[in-house]
């Protein structure tokens, strides 16, 4: 068993029926602030390039997708297998300079690409909290 799969088996256990109370009822709300202070306590890593503090940090991230899909999971919505699989998928669409016909021979170019596929995919998104 890999590391990630003894993840996603702990997760499913915390959240079983011998579980632990706290987190068999979290939800997506609730977990909400917990997925913010982990990204930024991950930002502060890095500013302090502290690869100790970086892998457990993105630890910790780690752990709040590995809990979203896990709550998804029990709700038969996807599971985590489900988001590697649209993640990849996604990687290999916005890369069509490595998996594709497509040139892009400098990180400007890449980037344009890579917007227009994304404003191709989703052309009534609304704008993210962090869009200007």
């Amino acid at each position: 068993m890999s590391n990630l799969e003894q993840l996603i088996n702990i997760m499913a256990q915390l959240r079983g029926p011998a579980g632990c109370p706290w987190d068999k009822e979290q939800t997506h709300q609730s977990l909400k602030p917990y997925l913010i202070e982990e990204a930024y306590e991950l930002l502060e890593a890095i500013d302090c390039n502290d690869d100790g503090e970086i892998k457990e940090e993105l630890g910790d991230l780690l752990l709040q997708v590995v809990f979203h899909a896990q709550i998804a999971s029990e709700e038969n919505r996807f599971t985590i297998d489900d988001v590697a699989e649209a993640i990849a998928d996604k990687l290999i669409r916005r890369h069509p300079h490595v998996f594709g016909d497509t040139q892009a021979d400098t990180p400007d170019e890449v980037i344009k690409n890579w917007e227009a596929i994304k404003a191709e995919e989703k052309p009534n998104k609304k704008a993210s909290l962090l869009d200007g």
